[in-house]
């Protein structure tokens, strides 16, 4: 049966890089939000009130990967999604989805210190490299950080969870 592999943790704990290797791994695309929203949206965001803007545009990205990735699965392929659901209640949410849906789906849990991953995006936006979708100015990288819910036991006794170092 075809698998959703969903992809968490904080902003820079290193999930674009390993998404990448599991899609190689289960020969599953990589569906990216931050890609997604960059490609679609970056020409035009504005220079204030980033969080308005972003939230409805990320959820119309949200929808549009969603469908994507149902097309993908309904042809035997296994998908990789890296969704940025950094608050619970909108993990909870995909997972009613993904279970109403009947699909299978096991969640890769990725963390580091706020230090290391700090280190990580400011060498990112440096280099641009493979998994470079966007800058991330360090106060967004702070905002995202605060922004980040770690899962808690009730989530993760709901869930198919593998904890990625």
């Amino acid at each position: 049966m075809p698998r959703i592999h969903l992809i968490e943790g904080p902003v820079g704990a290193g999930k674009s890089t390993f998404a990448f290797q599991l899609g190689q791994r289960h020969h599953a695309p990589h569906l990216n939000l931050d890609e997604w929203m960059a490609t679609l949206f970056r020409p035009d965001r504005p220079e204030t009130d980033h969080m308005i803007w972003y939230a409805e545009r990320k959820e119309r990205c949200t929808e549009q990967i969603w469908k994507v990735a149902c097309e993908i699965l309904e042809t035997g392929s296994d998908v990789v999604l890296e969704l940025g659901l950094v608050q619970r209640l909108a993990r909870q949410s995909f997972y009613e989805r993904v279970a109403t849906a009947g699909y299978e789906m096991t969640v890769y849990l990725l963390d580091a210190s706020r230090d290391v991953r700090r280190e990580r995006v400011r060498e990112r936006n440096r280099a641009q490299g493979a998994t470079f979708a966007m800058v991330v100015p360090d106060e967004i990288f702070e905002l995202a950080s605060d922004l980040w819910e770690p899962l808690d036991e009730r989530e993760l006794r709901s869930i198919d969870v593998e904890f990625v170092s």
